[in-house]
């Protein structure tokens, strides 16, 4: 789901986590020593019910954010996690009270559903103090493409006061950095028509209106007092027309254990939904591969090219960029020693490895949690003409991530890189690709 927030999944995998540990450092879960039998269990009352995690009405997780561009968020998730009759996950229920320094207190609420394998929604929506709020509905249905077709709806309204802008090019400096206000109204529709379960014909359609503000973060310039002339500035309108074939063998669209996934694209964005008011056409591929390679041990790939083959006034939040923690097909691609967005140009490149080791699994009450230890290489670069040789002049970042999998839906990540400007931190909810 594209657009859940960040530092969500400690939610699910802290509750299971912690649940584990109640049961079992409870005593009466433990056999007595000798023939003495245990003394009847009590029912915790007032304050001890609620620091009782066998008791409390509900789950209280920390919430504790780090990303290179919003900075450090902290706060309380009293979550409650559903299950069904086999113990998976089925619901999470998670609202918020956090704090950041630059937006002050917010609020959010989250409802996550997990009907089956095959259909899936969210509603997520929050608001701070200042500056940030955001509404998010998601609905799939046909993930696992047993029927002829496949369809995926959402809706977002976001304003962000974090977003940074270096300037356009792959060798753009740090000390260029600027700070704007991106809201964003945005609704895309997919459509499936799966040929088999492995070949699928996917048609997206998706309308934004992006308001590029001024920046409101101290101690960082607005972007217009740098970029005045840059095109994007004020409101701008997308219309996005692509067309893309896919071809997916992969075991497991969440938690995959094997397989291959490879997606070849083409579209064309307007101003107003007319083809000949072309803002830009593109064309790119992006392919992911998972390996067993021993138990336990996965080695999974990622490569992503896009090409922007014509151009006209292209907004540069449009642009290709690379840069943050999340793959986007035909988007914003991960370089994670880096901000979202921190290099913008007409093309990209961008590829990724990881060792996925699990090294730990244990027994929660309502599901099983298995956690990972991954390292893992990104390199990327973006650039003007499409002549040029995607692997020279590239970005690197060495890092390991943490993952924790409450299957067959969940999984959270911690990835910490290291680059060239220092070492950056991210959290989400499923895998970085």
């Amino acid at each position: 789901m594209g657009a859940i927030h960040r530092v969500i999944f400690l939610t699910a995998l802290l509750a299971t986590a912690w649940q584990a540990a109640a049961a079992e450092s409870d005593p009466t879960q433990a056999p007595a020593p000798g023939p003495i039998a245990p003394p009847a269990p009590t029912t915790p009352s007032g304050l001890a019910r609620w620091l009782n995690p066998e008791t409390a009405p509900f789950i209280p997780v920390p919430l504790i954010g780090v990303d290179p561009n919003s900075g450090t968020t902290v706060g309380l998730i009293p979550t409650w996690v559903k299950t069904d009759e086999n113990h998976q996950i089925n619901r999470i229920i998670a609202p918020d009270v956090l704090y950041n320094p630059n937006f002050g207190v917010g609020v959010d609420g989250r409802i996550y559903g997990y009907t089956s394998g095959d259909e899936q929604w969210s509603v997520v929506g929050g608001i701070k103090q200042r500056v940030e709020r955001s509404v998010d509905f998601e609905f799939q249905r046909g993930r696992l493409r047993e029927e002829r077709w496949s369809f995926n709806t959402s809706v977002i309204y976001d304003r962000s006061g974090v977003p940074r802008f270096y300037g356009i090019g792959n060798e753009t400096p740090k000390r260029d950095e600027t700070n704007y206000t991106a809201q964003k109204k945005e609704v895309q529709g997919q459509i499936g028509l799966n040929l088999t379960r492995a070949w699928q014909l996917l048609y997206t359609a998706r309308l934004q209106v992006v308001d590029v503000l001024p920046g409101t973060l101290q101690n960082i310039a607005s972007l217009e007092t740098r970029f005045g002339h840059i095109q994007g500035l004020g409101t701008s309108t997308q219309v996005l027309n692509r067309l893309s074939i896919v071809y997916d063998t992969r075991d497991d669209l969440t938690v995959p254990s094997r397989g291959v996934q490879l997606i070849a694209y083409g579209g064309l964005a307007s101003r107003g939904g007319l083809l000949n008011d072309s803002m830009y056409s593109e064309v790119g591929g992006d392919g992911r591969a998972i390996w067993p390679i021993a138990p336990d041990t996965i080695l999974a790939a990622h490569m992503a090219l896009r090409y922007l083959p014509a151009l006209h006034n292209v907004p540069f939040w449009a642009l290709s960029s690379i840069g943050g923690g999340d793959s986007v097909v035909g988007g914003q691609q991960p370089l994670r020693g880096f901000g979202a967005g921190r290099f913008y140009d007409r093309d990209s490149f961008s590829s990724s490895l990881e060792l996925r080791r699990k090294v730990w699994s244990f027994n929660a009450t309502s599901t099983t949690v298995d956690v990972e230890v991954t390292p893992f290489i990104d390199v990327g670069q973006v650039f003007a003409r499409s002549g040029t040789f995607p692997l020279d002049h590239l970005h690197r970042v060495y890092g390991v991530g943490f993952r924790g999998i409450a299957r067959p839906f969940v999984v959270g990540y911690v990835d910490i890189g290291y680059g060239s400007e220092g070492v950056a931190a991210f959290t989400g909810l499923y895998y970085p690709f």
